[in-house]
Formats: C-alpha cells, structure tokens, sequence
C-alpha cells in the first residue's frame, strides 16, 4: 500500500508540473510559429547619404614611443610574466626578453622553440616590429605559437617597448 500512495505522489506532481508548464506555456509565449508574429513597433532611420563618420585616433607609435615610461611598461610586463623572462638566458615557456630590442628575431640563446613565422616577418626586433607584433601577435605573424592576443593601447606598447630597451643596459 505505501508503494502505491509513493507512486501514486510522484505521479500527481509530475501531472502538476506538466500542466504548469503547459499553462505556462500558453500565457507566455509569443506567436505559435505559423508566421503570424508581427513587428511590436518600428523605429525610422533616415538615410545618411554614404557619409562616412570620423573616428578620433589616438596618438601614433611614433609619438607614443617618444614620450613612453619605462616604470609604466613595467608594470605592463605583469601580463608577459607568465610566460617570459628578463634574466639574460632565462627561457621559459617563451624566449628571455632580455635586450629583445634590437636583436635578431629567433636569436635567443638557448630557446628552440620558434614559429617560422617570425622570421617571415621581419629580420630584427626593431621597436616598430615590436610594437605591430605586439598589437596582435596572430596578425602580425600568422602561424606564431604565442597565444598572447595583444595589446590594444598604443600608449601601453610603448611603455612596454620603452621597459624592454632599458633591460640590457
């Protein structure tokens, strides 16, 4: 008798739940999906004309870069921490930065593990170079093992940059 009145509880709350959700189902949804369904309301937007809008730039690489902070870029370092190093011969999971500006792309004593697409690129870690690889590595050098999505901000690459040049004197 107690098996019947247990399967008999279960059978009533679902029966319960099942018509909840089919009235539920009534007073919420919207159309029946038969194409009946109509536009609650509709905003007009008047015709430009091709009139193209000027977006605001910030300043170039160039100027950025004559006015970077190193104290900023190290700051900025925080983010290529968890896969570089600055110690002369440190590798990691990437290649030490030490003296990156201004060496050869590939060069790094003792790191093997390079993409062939850097050196498809560029020949030497100019600051430029720096700045476009690091705007978007993926972009720049398509193929590159780095999964670093990039930097943004101009500003912020050459602090970066402007950090990394101090690092070997």
């Amino acid at each position: 008798m107690t098996l019947t009145k247990i399967v008999g509880g279960f059978c009533g709350a679902l029966l319960v739940f099942l018509l909840g959700a089919w009235a539920a189902e009534g007073i919420y949804h919207v159309g029946g999906g038969h194409g009946d369904e109509e536009q609650a309301y509709s905003i007009e937007v008047p015709e430009t004309g091709g009139e193209e809008v000027e977006e605001e730039e910030g300043p170039t690489f160039e100027e950025a870069f004559e006015v970077a902070d190193a104290g900023a870029g190290e700051r900025v370092f925080g983010k290529c921490r968890a896969c570089h190093q600055l110690e002369d011969g440190a590798n990691a999971v990437g290649p030490y930065l030490y003296g990156v500006v201004g060496r050869e792309i590939g060069a790094a004593d003792g790191y093997s593990a390079y993409s062939g697409a850097l050196s498809e690129q560029a020949d030497v870690w100019t600051p430029e170079n720096l700045n476009a690889f690091l705007e978007d590595p993926r972009g720049w050098a398509p193929g590159t093992s780095m999964s670093f999505n990039g930097l943004a901000s101009v500003e912020e690459r050459a602090n970066l940059i402007a950090y990394l040049d101090q690092t070997d004197g």
